[in-house]
């Protein structure tokens, strides 16, 4: 909203800088986003300015010079000055036009005024005024219905009189497939639920939103019907939308105008045109209000604004500030400490319905900067945080400690990133109506948007990246699920002078996932397994076994199959990409199999260590030898984990030499080197006959 200082002191004075009065407007919610000068400096006040209001949508009364001319009133405290009106307007008489209001849910108010006119140039002063506000001069008729919806806030519109077939107007919804070429010159076709306003018989003009080109003003026209009306909020939002057409007119409209306000635009800009020698009325203004609406009543307790603003404004405050907003005011009954006032309000304030919305209005002029800091009295105790919460918090700093950042991304994603992550195409989740195609389907997994992030941080230059994210998941089977997702590449350590460069692995990936399920108290399981997007032999599923003795499937991880990767912009000779996506939920169902963390003594017995090296297949997972070792030895095996792999002279093609090393202890005595070897070569027969190993 543009505001021309000049224009503004129409209907109010203030001594204020054009800086004071922008500083004192941001204060009160009207953001000054600039400070301009006028277009025709020499037409205008030569310190004249233009101040450029950001109004808020539930403030349609500010989009206007009137308007922001009475809070400027309530600011400095000075007069407001209401513009010239032609006289009072006669009763109903037999008019040369007929109006039917047919449809009053979706245009409750509808008044016309028919005016003899004289097409000509707009004056110097008026073209400066509307150039400067941002309007386009067209002709003196059109100008000062432009003139008036600037200056007080209500759009108006212009009909050729002798373009109306029947000397007829009517408000209706239009017919189904019913067409009108608006002033514009394009041809439109309306839906039924459209507002629209004709003659007797065709379409006019579409309501609250533009007028149709066969009856618009031109330099041929004599007589003008001005129309001014109230219509629905919703119903002018609606067509707006669907119609692709936006205007000053329908911004307005949709956003609530004042009901009384049509009769004071007519007369308005009826002075205007007799101002400027364009035209005077020939009739007396006809008026379509079949249900006036009763005014709106609040009950404002002093008590209340103490209790919601922390501090309680002088009473005389607060009946001057609301008088000079326009409220009608009266004390009400007053009872011990507690006086309060019947507030009328005005209909140009239609986001004002409740005790709460007086309270807001005398916080802006109280101020905000002294309003006093506190905090609310707690009357009971905060909730207990949820498990969802203290697992995803636990979470997050586990991850951030292993060196990864936490990425958010859209649920929405293109179809072509996450079709390779689905292994059912029929569960994807579409959007009916995308913004655009990068956001045309719900994500199936996380993966999908880290791996684009991953890409979008590579092309930046960072090639060392470790990224996690928690959100949800969406699919037609399961819905909608909570889940990990995980993307690491480049080095696995950062880079040193003292260290060699190597690179992220399977195992980088596997560790931190391992620290995950550690933290949460649950034992994986890590099993071979084949997904199209991972690399083959590079993948493994986890999964955990119940107390009940269910095997269940937690979550996958291995290397990103390089051509999805490259499909998504990764370079073709980039580096190896490792992914994996957990399911929360189903871990979160899991009960921990440790409640709670027990310090344990220091062992008082030494341990005896014994390293074993054997040949197997090449294809057999680690955990499958562990399990035999632990399932073939006694109680007193204590820890077994590998330490060497090797694969070359000596071993044949297919195997791999496996070097082991078991730790054992007893809790109650010191163990013996036969106790020792009588377990090892019980798990040296038993990785024999299982998995037909052999002693290297």
């Amino acid at each position: 909203m543009r505001i021309l200082i000049s224009w503004l002191k129409d209907f109010v004075a203030f001594e204020a800088s054009v800086q004071e009065l922008a500083d004192a407007l941001t204060m009160r919610g009207f953001e000054v986003s600039a400070i301009e000068p006028p277009p025709h400096p020499t037409k205008l006040s030569d310190d004249d300015a233009i101040l450029d209001l950001e109004i808020t949508a539930n403030r349609p009364d500010c989009l206007s010079i009137f308007g922001i001319a009475r809070e400027v009133s309530t600011i400095y405290n000075t007069q407001l000055h209401f513009p010239i009106l032609n006289d009072e307007p006669s009763k109903d008489k037999d008019s040369t036009l007929t109006v039917t209001l047919k449809d009053s849910e979706l245009c409750p108010r509808y008044a016309t005024l028919i005016t003899d006119v004289k097409i000509e140039p707009s004056p110097a002063w008026l073209i400066a005024r509307l150039e400067a506000a941002g309007i386009r001069p067209i002709n003196n008729v059109v100008d000062a219905t432009n003139y008036v919806m600037h200056e007080l806030g209500h759009p108006m519109h212009a009909f050729d009189l002798d373009c109306l077939s029947g000397n007829e107007l009517q408000i209706r919804r239009a017919a189904h497939g019913e067409k009108i070429r608006t002033i514009d010159g394009q041809e439109r076709v309306l839906q039924e639920d459209m507002l629209v306003i004709s003659d007797a018989k065709k379409v006019q003009a579409v309501a609250g939103v533009m007028g149709g080109s066969n009856s618009e003003v031109t330099t041929t026209t004599r007589v003008v019907v001005l129309e001014s009306a109230y219509f629905e909020p919703t119903s002018i939002r609606r067509t707006s939308k669907r119609l692709g057409l936006s205007t000053d007119s329908s911004y307005r409209f949709e956003r609530g105008v004042d009901i009384q306000a049509p009769i004071v635009a007519l007369r308005r800009t009826q002075a205007l045109l007799t101002k400027i020698k364009a035209g005077h009325s020939r009739e007396p203004i006809i008026d379509r209000y079949p249900h006036p609406r009763k005014p709106v009543v609040i009950e404002l307790r002093h008590q209340q604004i103490g209790r919601i603003l922390g501090v309680e404004p002088d009473s005389k405050f607060i009946v001057n500030t609301l008088k000079r907003l326009g409220f009608e005011i009266k004390e009400g009954k007053t009872k011990v400490n507690n006086l309060s006032w019947q507030v009328r309000v005005p209909t140009h304030r239609v986001d004002v319905n409740l005790e709460i919305d007086l309270i807001e209005e005398i916080a802006r002029y109280h101020g905000y900067d002294k309003l006093p800091s506190s905090f609310p009295n707690l009357e009971q105790p905060p909730a207990p945080t949820g498990k969802w919460v203290q697992q995803q918090r636990l979470l997050r700093r586990l991850l951030t400690a292993s060196g990864c950042s936490e990425a958010i991304n859209y649920g929405f994603i293109e179809k072509v990133a996450a079709v390779p992550f689905l292994l059912d195409p029929n569960n994807m989740v579409k959007i009916s109506n995308p913004l655009s195609e990068k956001f045309a389907v719900m994500r199936p997994a996380l993966l999908p948007g880290l791996v684009d992030a991953l890409v979008r941080n590579r092309r930046r230059e960072h090639n060392d990246i470790r990224l996690f994210e928690i959100g949800k998941r969406f699919s037609r089977k399961d819905g909608e699920t909570l889940g990990l997702g995980i993307v690491m590449t480049g080095r696995a350590q950062p880079k040193h002078w003292s260290d060699s460069d190597r690179q992220t692995d399977f195992f980088d990936l596997k560790g931190v996932i391992e620290n995950v399920f550690d933290a949460l108290g649950i034992t994986p399981e890590f099993k071979t397994t084949e997904r199209p997007i991972l690399v083959q032999g590079r993948a493994a599923t986890v999964n955990t076994i119940t107390t009940k003795g269910l095997d269940i499937k937690l979550g996958y991880l291995g290397q990103l199959t390089p051509t999805i990767a490259i499909a998504r912009g990764f370079p073709e000779m980039g580096d190896e990409i490792y992914v994996a996506e957990l399911d929360l939920e189903k871990i979160e169902q899991i009960k921990s199999t440790r409640d709670q963390f027990a310090a344990k003594s220091v062992p008082r017995y030494p341990s005896i260590v014994r390293d074993l090296a054997v040949i197997i297949a090449a294809t057999l997972p680690a955990s499958s030898v562990r399990d035999t070792i632990r399932a073939a030895a006694s109680a007193t095996l204590e820890s077994v984990w590998e330490f060497d792999r090797y694969k070359d002279k000596g071993i044949p093609k297919g195997d791999v030499s496996l070097a082991l090393r078991l730790t054992f202890r007893a809790k109650d005595r010191t163990l013996t080197d036969s106790e020792v070897d009588k377990t090892i070569n019980e798990v040296v027969v038993s990785l024999k006959q299982q998995h037909n190993a052999k002693l290297r």
